[in-house]
Parts: structure tokens; sequence; C-alpha cells
């Protein structure tokens, strides 16, 4: 499954040097409370040994993770003040009487009131999977299993495997059917698989849940007890035959386009016509398959598990994934398992919190066409789009100065970077929400409604040209991504504003943020995956041998690096998972200081502020950026699973590479932050 790259999923510095004097400027009263936070600075740490406990230690030690999350940092403080400002427009379109119906006021207000009337849904229990279970109970045979698939796959279910419809990433500018692994409920193949007395311990505890919910449904618990290994079991199947986060790092192993008589072939106990008619996709005669390994399995499976326990195992998918939308002592038992357990969250997020996460993700460009209008400012726009121009000017210098780079790839490049799609704010065309229905009836079936919707959205394009306009994030989310197969950068109005980027702050506090978050994204498409395709987004080989073999050489060297960080207890940061993540961050800091430098010519450059030098203030502001608290358990699953690294890393790892930071705080041999020229990684 090929996915975009994304700049967080879970974000994250020395004494004061003698030239960090304290005498102020007019520059400095003009700025005072914008960019650098120098009460988080903490002057017992050497900035030359460890720049990240430097620059956050204060902060570190006086933050508490609020009980209802798993980790908190910069990026979950403007979160928390989004969510403020999206609560007030669910609550005024919630009590707007005079609401058109059909219209996204009425739909938005009508969802949040159905997620929030706690009442019903605890006396209505389990009666709205009442129809879904009878709809189980009544596979008779292993054919059936696949209708029941289609259903629930229309609905979002995660049983068996996963379909959806995007670009062909060898094709780019057509929508095909993918089909890959799915079917099992903890976060990697690999926690099904480990046998290390912490994994069996969370292994056995995912079988107590499993058994707890099903008791939901009316099964006694010594019978619950049985079911939930038969699920275990069969989930356990499932993950031998899945990759892991490090193997689906693979694009070219994951593309393996197959005619549906070739896969029906492979899997020939899977009625793949009949799933394909009845998931709505008309006239499909391709697929490409992710996972050819996982369907041949699957397919086995089909006459290898008796179907009482295919049936026990869709009953557990079906109340696993409509936990969060039924009662309260459901939901809390939902909570204990893959919050508190998996995540080490102590307290159950407010319900306001978790219905809005519903509604944004549901009906993100609804609520988002209002939350730009309220609170995103047009100006803001306008200097982002000036700051990628910097950027990319930066950035296309630096490909034309590389020593390790021919002439050939280089000229690519530059076609690459000169055509990547910039998506700033929101959508230039809204999303049409006029076929989804939503009403005050029900808020589980509301949220089958609008899954249903989202997916046919997504059937639709099957066959279809790839829509280069749309957007895969709310205006709203506090994030950014790359999408390799578009060659587009996309920065939602959330992530526009402060800490992030603040009109207030100087330039140096502005390049090392949303400066250093443009040349992330950007260098997305250059990282050890974005890198395989080309400018028009198809998974292509455009490098010289010769040249791929040095980009492999040096992308090796960031690995290496980042397998040498301890990051809770002995579990190491898994370079080979990361290291797309850390290569966008060496590359995103890299140009951002180079234009910033830029950004000074012809220009008088600007004093110390706070004592510090703009250069210092860039690494300052860059380090604080991705300041994080987290919980054990939450650390331990981000290693695991997560391909960005722990937010230390993210601070010492990339600038332990630069040459610029070196000058700016005098690293030296012989000091932590020091890294040899032969191991040291420069790439972009």
């Amino acid at each position: 499954m090929i996915k975009k790259s994304y700049l967080l999923f879970i974000p994250a510095s020395a004494l004061i040097m003698a030239s960090c004097g304290s005498n102020k400027s007019k520059e400095e009263s003009s700025t005072k409370g914008h960019g650098i936070d120098v009460t988080s600075i903490d002057t017992t740490v050497r900035p030359q040994d460890d720049f990240y406990d430097y620059a956050n230690n204060n902060w570190l030690k006086r933050t508490e993770i609020p009980a209802t999350e798993a980790r908190w940092g910069s990026f979950s403080v403007l979160s928390e003040t989004n969510k403020s400002n999206l609560l007030a427009i669910l609550e005024e379109s919630a009590a707007n009487s005079k609401a058109e119906k059909g219209s996204n006021v009425q739909k938005i207000g009508d969802f949040y009131f159905t997620s929030m009337d706690s009442v019903k849904l605890n006396t209505e229990g389990i009666n709205p999977l009442k129809p879904w279970l009878a709809a189980i109970d009544s596979l008779k045979k292993p054919e059936d299993l696949t209708l029941l698939a289609a259903r629930m796959h229309r609905s979002r279910g995660n049983v068996l495997w996963g379909s959806y419809v995007m670009a062909d990433i060898k094709n780019s500018s057509m929508n095909v059917m993918y089909l890959g692994q799915s079917g099992t409920s903890l976060p990697d193949c690999d926690y099904y698989l480990k046998s290390d007395p912490e994994s069996k311990a969370l292994q056995q505890q995912y079988v107590m849940q499993i058994s707890k919910m099903l008791q939901f449904l009316g099964d006694k618990p010594e019978v619950a007890d049985k079911e939930a290994l038969v699920v275990m079991n069969i989930e356990t199947q499932l993950a031998k035959v899945s990759m892991n986060a490090v193997k689906q790092r693979d694009i070219e192993a994951q593309y393996n386009k197959r005619t549906i008589a070739e896969l029906s072939k492979e899997a020939p106990n899977i009625n793949l016509a009949a799933y394909f008619t009845a998931l709505g996709a008309k006239d499909i005669k391709e697929v490409i398959v992710s996972q050819p390994l996982f369907m041949k399995e699957m397919s086995k499976m089909y006459k290898s598990v008796a179907i009482n326990d295919w049936k026990t195992y869709f009953r557990w998918h079906l109340i696993d994934g409509a936990a969060p939308f039924l009662s309260d002592a459901i939901v809390l038992q939902n909570f204990d398992f893959f919050e508190k357990t998996l995540s080490g969250s102590k307290q159950l997020k407010p319900r306001w919190k978790r219905s809005l996460e519903i509604v944004d993700g549901t009906m993100g460009e609804a609520l988002g066409q209002i939350y730009v209008e309220k609170h995103f400012s047009g100006d803001s726009k306008k200097r982002i789009n000036e700051m990628v121009d910097n950027l990319t000017a930066a950035y296309s210098e630096h490909i034309n100065q590389l020593d390790w780079m021919s002439d050939e790839t280089k000229k690519m490049s530059q076609v690459k970077l000169k055509t990547i799609i910039r998506k700033l704010g929101y959508p230039d065309k809204w999303k049409d929400y006029s076929k989804l229905a939503i009403s005050r009836e029900s808020y589980f079936n509301n949220v089958v409604n609008a899954s249903a919707f989202a997916f046919q959205f997504n059937i639709d394009k099957l066959g279809q040209p790839v829509d280069k306009t749309e957007w895969g994030m709310s205006p709203p989310t506090v994030n950014a991504y790359y999408n390799p197969s578009v060659n587009e950068i996309v920065f939602p109005a959330g992530i526009m504003q402060p800490p992030f980027f603040d009109p207030q702050a100087d330039d140096a506090v502005n390049y090392a943020r949303i400066g250093a978050v443009i040349g992330h994204e950007i260098t997305h498409g250059f990282d050890d995956q974005g890198s395989q395709f080309d400018a028009q987004g198809n998974l292509k080989d455009w490098w010289t041998a010769d040249d791929k073999q040095k980009f492999q050489t040096k992308t090796k060297i960031v690995i290496d690096q980042f397998n040498g960080y301890v990051a809770i207890d002995t579990l190491h940061v898994i370079g080979a998972l990361t290291v797309g993540e850390n290569i966008a961050d060496l590359g995103g800091f890299t140009i951002a200081f180079a234009a910033l430098q830029k950004s000074w010519t012809g220009k008088t450059k600007p004093g110390k502020i706070d004592g510090f030098t703009p250069e210092q203030r860039f690494f300052l502001a860059g380090a604080q950026m991705w300041q994080t608290k987290y919980r054990d358990e939450a650390l331990k699953k981000q290693v695991l699973t997560n391909p960005h690294s722990p937010g230390k890393f993210r601070v010492i790892g990339p600038f332990s590479n630069m040459p610029e930071f070196y000058a700016a705080f005098g690293v030296k041999e012989g000091d932590k932050m020091y890294r040899s020229e032969s191991v040291r990684a420069k790439i972009w």
C-alpha cells in the first residue's frame, strides 16, 4: 500500500555561549513574546552536547501530559486551539434550528448533536448493530464471506483484506483498484509474531479485550474467552503473511498488477467477480495487489477456517469498529485497550473532542469551509506562498551544486522540482456532500452513512482520470503532506499559524518552522521513496545507475545514524523505517537555512534577539518546534510502527549533520553533537 508522506503522525536543546550576550536591540523589543521561548532553555546543558535538551529541557520539566493524551507537544497545543474554534462552529450549527435541510450546516449540526446524546446512546446499547449481527449469523458457506466483506468494506469495516482506489503509480494520470492486507486490529503484524515477554503479555491482553467486547454482544464469559482465541488465531495467520511497517517501504514489491482472471487463479476460493460487483466496482479488469502472498493465504483460509469461526471473527470486527459510536461502557472498554494499554493515555477524551474528530474525519471540507471563513487569513497564504518560492529557489541551487550527482540526473531533478504542485490553506473546489444523508435519528447510522459516502466517493474514481485538485486533509488539520503519485505538497490552513508561522516573529523563526516544514515536504519528493517517482508522479527509474548507487550509499549513512539512537530502555529507533522522514527533516532544515540566508540578500542582516544571532535563533526555533513528551507506551508504539522518529531525534539527528549548526554554536570534535565528516550525512 503506497502512502502519502506526512510531516507528523507523531511530532518531536547546551550553556549559552559567550557570544550570546544579553544586550537587547530595537528589533527584540518589537518581537517580544514571539518566536523563541527562552524560558524553555536549560543553560545547564551544553548546546554542543545535546541541543534538544538545551532548547527544551525546562519545558520538558514543567510540562505534564494531559490525562487524555498519549503525548504532548507544540503540535498538540495548536491543535487544542483549533479544536476550540471548531467546537464553536459545531455548537452553533447544532443550535441552528433554521438551517436549510440538506445544507452542510444542517448536516454537521445534526451529526454533532447525535454524537453528544449520551443518554440515547446508552439506552440503545448494541441495538444499532443488530442488522449487521443478523447478516453475520446468516453466513452459511465460505462464499458468503465475500459478499459480507464487500458490504462491510463499503462502511469501512476492517475485515479480511482492504480495497481502495487511487492513482496507478506507474500510470499516475488514471485511477485503479488496489487490494492489500488488512483484517487485523493490532498496530502492526509484528505485534502478533514477537515472542518476548512484553509482546506475549500484550497478546494476552488483546485476547482479553476481544473476549470482553464479545460479551457486550451477549456471549457468556467462558464462551467469549474461547471465541477470543479463535479470533487471535485467525489474525495471527493473517499477520504471518503480512508486511510489517519496514517491508511496506518497498514500493516496487507492492506493485503487482493482475487481471481478475490471474488473481482468481492465485486466490481461487475468493469469488472476486462477486466481490467487485457488490462493492460497486463496474467493469473492472485489472487490480494492483499490494501483497499477493496475503491474498493467496486468504483464499486457503476460506476453506481451512470453519464458518462458525469466521462468524466469530466478523462479530469481533463489527463491534471493534463500531465501539466509539456506541454506549459509554463499550466506549470505555475500547479505550482501555487501544488507548490506555497500547498508548498509555490515562483518561478518555471528553465526548465533544471525540465527536469533533469524527465530524472532521468524515465531513472535513464542510466543517473546514466554515473554519476558513472564520479563522484563516489570506495574508498568511500569500506570505507562505512567497516562502515556498524562496525555498524552491534554494533547493534548485543546492541540486546544481551537488558533487555526487550527474548532470543528467540533476536536469531531471530540476524538472521534478519545478513541477511540484502546491496546495495552500484550503481547496479551490469544495467537496459536494449533497448525497450524504445525516439526521438526528442515529449517531451510528450517521457514521455508517458518512463512511459509505466516502467509500462511494472513492470507488467512483475507478477508471477515471486523477483529480489533481483533490485534498487528502481537511483545512483545520495541523499537519502537511507530500503525495508522490501527484507530485504535490499540501499545507492546510491549520498549520499556517503560530507557532509554525507567526507574522510577528522574525524571519529566522519562521524559516526554521514553517520554512523547514515546506522544505521537509519538498524533500519527500527526493527521499528514499519519493525519489523513485518522476515529475509526473510515475514510479519510474529516472536516475543513472551510478547516481542511484551514490544516493543509496548516502541513505545508508542516515539509516545507520538513527539505528544508533536509543528511544527508551533498550529500544532503538528503526533506521530503515524512519529513513524517509529523517532524510526529509535533514533536507527541510538545510534548505530552510539556505533560504533564510538568501532572504537577507540586499538587506542589512538582522542583529541579535534575546542574545541570539539569527543563525542561533533558527536552530533554537527548529528544536522547539519538535518539543514533545511521550508516555512510555506511546513512545514504544511509535518506534515500532511509525515512520517518524521521536521528537528528540528529529532535532539532534539533522542538526548533527549540518555544518551551519556547528558554526552557529561552535561545535567541535569531542562534543557529543559532533559527527566526523566520514559519517556526516549530506544529501540534498
